[in-house]
């Protein structure tokens, strides 16, 4: 036999494979309708919570880019005391720039902060301005800023510091909880995804435990009598996969235009990026899905 002819064999070979999966699923249409629609939610909930994650973690970069963390003077500083605060900052680790911000400054930027009412909101706040002198602190880190408070807030004039360790261990918190979360219910939905395609592939098994036996009499190999119940699990979670997929791309889509037009300044994923990024990993974990339940019920259950 030449190459040619070993080489249309092995495709005759898997077309026959394909065959046998695709009519076996015909003959247990409603289980395999199950399987797929848990393969289905499966991936469609991974994928939700994935672009939830990913959204948050974006939005928690944002916020840490931006914290910043003030240290306020006393009214009476002396000169030679805000020097030394200064030379203070400047040498923790983690501090990114150092910025001065006047009592007259803080108040402009109060106003701006109130809008269009900021001017009637501190009216009578010129004369005796109550805002303090203060030093701004950019990190790189958000981990920097329990470092820089501890090193300054009992120093001779500073008042009082305000950082934005708070802010950022609530957003810690809620990104934990999300991955958390979405972690253990994949996990019960993988579950639950494998044993109902065991059960179609042991179904299928036990339809055809006489022809089974009768391909191995005549001296076929293990795998090859395998392999189209492999194909079935592949198949059913090939489907299941895409599905998930399209429906996850028009809910996505559909939530991000919402709610990027309530909230102009919302900085969400693409959802371009479910299509060109993402598809393809979930379409190989639902054949992966598929593939597995399928070895695990023919190991477990066929005898050849």
């Amino acid at each position: 036999m030449n190459e040619g002819e070993g080489t249309t064999m092995k495709i005759n070979t898997y077309k026959l494979f394909i065959s046998d999966a695709i009519k076996s699923i015909g003959r247990n249409k409603t289980i395999s309708i199950a399987a797929a629609a848990t393969v289905t939610a499966t991936i469609f909930i991974l994928g939700a919570f994935l672009l939830l994650f990913m959204n948050v973690k974006q939005g928690v970069s944002e916020v840490e880019s931006n914290i910043e963390i003030k240290v306020y003077l006393k009214e009476d500083i002396k000169i030679d005391q805000q020097n030394a605060i200064y030379n203070k900052l400047s040498s923790v680790q983690g501090v990114s720039s150092i910025g001065y911000e006047s009592k007259q400054q803080a108040l402009d930027n109060l106003k701006k902060q109130l809008g269009d009412q900021g001017e009637q909101l501190v009216a009578g706040m010129e004369e005796k301005n109550p805002m303090p002198d203060s030093y701004v602190v950019k990190l790189q880190q958000p981990e920097a800023a329990e470092k820089v408070a501890s090193a300054v807030k009992s120093m001779d004039g500073v008042d009082s510091v305000k950082d934005g360790r708070e802010v950022i261990n609530k957003i810690v918190a809620v990104t934990n909880t999300i991955k958390w979360v979405g972690a253990v219910i994949f996990a019960i939905l993988i579950g639950v995804s494998l044993f109902l395609i065991g059960n179609t592939i042991r179904l299928t098994v036990y339809s055809r435990r006489r022809e089974i036996g009768i391909m191995k009499f005549i001296g076929a190999t293990d795998w090859f009598i395998r392999w189209p119940f492999i194909m079935e699990g592949m198949i059913i979670g090939l489907a299941g996969a895409l599905v998930a997929v399209a429906a996850l791309f028009y809910g996505y889509r559909y939530a991000y235009f919402k709610i990027t037009k309530e909230f102009m300044l919302a900085q969400m994923i693409s959802p371009g990026y479910v299509l060109t990024t993402i598809s393809w990993e979930f379409v190989a974990a639902g054949i992966f899905i598929g593939a597995v339940g399928s070895i695990i019920a023919i190991r477990k259950f066929l005898r050849v």
